[in-house]
């Protein structure tokens, strides 16, 4: 099975080397990799050039926003699987895709998802927020449910059959084909329980500046899947709390963690090294017995 890459770009040179890296440097041969630039001025045309020989396709061109150029990568991709890679984005390990394709094999899934996470722009290896899936369950989305977009893996046909993103929205499209997705009964769905994703922080979907324009949009689009108005909303918004809390609390326990068991190392060595003195304490007296019974 043949897979293909997505990823949109504008304006970021600093970031998208890494992200044509992490595709790179996947396991999984049967890859390309599509790269959307939209024109962009700050240096990111160039990077790009340096990689243009290893990807399958790349345009570079001024678009009507980042669904838009979504839908033009779609166009392009060759693939039986399609995924999206934001440019800020990485690959959680060299062996992502293989997992993935794996799933499609076992289970001739229409859709695979699975569980991601975020961090900051300058330090991957520290985890901000988690976003973790579980297995489909229908109603789950009344409750604001749906997984990390750039988890979900589709087979190129539910682009054919139901569309490609409504360009009409500015930042929550993605929410939008997501409920298309889950939301039909003829689409097979898979969880894959494994980490696929970091994303960095900093986004238009993390932008706290735009939240207020992703929740009117996300309204929208709950409304036109008739779900449950603002309480679909809320509970989706909802989610983002513990999302953020979980990591801190892992934090809190694991320094907890590291420090007890160094208490507990020096009490077992202390104790060790009092065994060891007593025995060596007593195999002294031995031999001053033994000695003193020979010289008698």
């Amino acid at each position: 099975m043949k897979v293909s890459i997505i990823t949109i770009v504008y304006n970021n040179c600093y970031y998208i080397g890494d992200c044509i890296e992490s595709v790179l440097s996947q396991t999984y041969d049967k890859v390309e990799h599509i790269v959307v630039d939209g024109g962009s001025v700050d240096g990111t045309r160039g990077v790009i050039d340096q990689y243009r020989d290893r990807l399958a396709a790349y345009i570079s061109e001024p678009d009507k926003g980042l669904y838009d150029a979504l839908n033009k990568g779609i166009r392009m991709a060759t693939g039986d699987i399609i995924g999206v890679l934001h440019s800020d984005d990485l690959f959680y390990a060299p062996n992502t895709l293989n997992k993935v394709v794996n799933a499609f094999r076992k289970t001739n899934a229409d859709l695979v998802y699975a569980n991601g996470m975020y961090v900051p722009r300058d330090d991957e290896r520290v985890v901000k927020r988690i976003y973790k899936a579980k297995p489909f369950y229908k109603h789950y989305m009344s409750f604001g449910w749906i997984p990390l977009h750039t988890t979900i893996y589709v087979k190129r046909e539910l682009f054919d059959k139901y569309g490609l993103y409504d360009d009409s929205f500015a930042i929550a499209s993605d929410y939008d084909i997501s409920l298309r997705w889950f939301r039909n009964p003829e689409v097979r769905k898979q969880f894959l329980d494994e980490w696929v994703v970091k994303m960095r922080l900093g986004g238009k979907s993390t932008n706290p500046q735009l939240q207020k324009k992703k929740s009117t949009e996300d309204l929208v689009i709950i409304k036109r899947h008739e779900l449950y108005g603002l309480f679909t909303l809320a509970f989706k918004i909802g989610r983002k709390v513990p999302q953020y809390l979980y990591p801190r609390l892992i934090r809190m326990r694991d320094e907890h963690t590291f420090k007890q068991p160094k208490r507990s190392r020096i009490r077992r060595l202390g104790k060790l090294n009092w065994e060891r003195a007593k025995r060596s304490l007593g195999k002294l007296a031995r031999k001053q017995v033994t000695h003193g019974a020979r010289h008698r």
